[in-house]
């Protein structure tokens, strides 16, 4: 495959690069610089991807390792900000809908690295359990059980959630 013909595979793959990203970082800029970093790596490696391969596996598993890289170099870390955004629609029907949405994302953000990676993957990128485990680079039976573990986590603290608002 040539060099133009890989730029355009990466190109065509930003927005679920962009939705992957978003499940793991839950912070909409610090998810652009994520996808940024992670095409400019897979450029810049494009020649290191071996044919015959899944590319969106490849580039996938590059977000991952960098999202870990910056975990790594953060000194204050787990900070949850909403977005400026998410106040948009106060006062309307949509408003229920958005703060089940900010709901969800708070307890998402609250599981481990390992737990909400298993969940975007999975869960909000459908990838299959196979492909999910090679782009973690865990075992098949790693990763099920890390889902499971996840979405009873995620189970839990909705339902705490859910419990504290009544």
């Amino acid at each position: 495959m040539t060099a133009n013909a890989i730029n355009n595979e990466i190109a065509a793959l930003l927005p679920r690069l962009r939705r992957f990203a978003r499940s793991i970082v839950y912070n909409r800029d610090d998810a652009d610089d994520l996808v940024q970093i992670a095409v400019e790596r897979g450029l810049g490696r494009s020649a290191q991807w071996e044919p015959g391969t899944r590319l969106d596996s490849w580039m996938f598993r590059i977000m991952k390792n960098a999202w870990i890289d910056e975990v790594r170099s953060r000194i204050r870390r787990d900070a949850l900000f909403a977005p400026e955004e998410a106040g948009e629609h106060v006062g309307d029907g949509f408003a229920e809908a958005q703060q089940q949405r900010m709901a969800i994302e708070k307890a998402v953000s609250m599981l481990s690295d390992e737990h909400r990676m298993v969940i975007a993957l999975v869960l909000v990128d459908g990838l299959p359990y196979k492909e999910a485990a090679e782009v973690l680079e865990i075992p098949m039976g790693t990763l099920t059980s890390r889902l499971v573990r996840a979405r009873a986590a995620l189970q839990e603290l909705l339902s705490d959630q859910a419990r504290t608002v009544k």
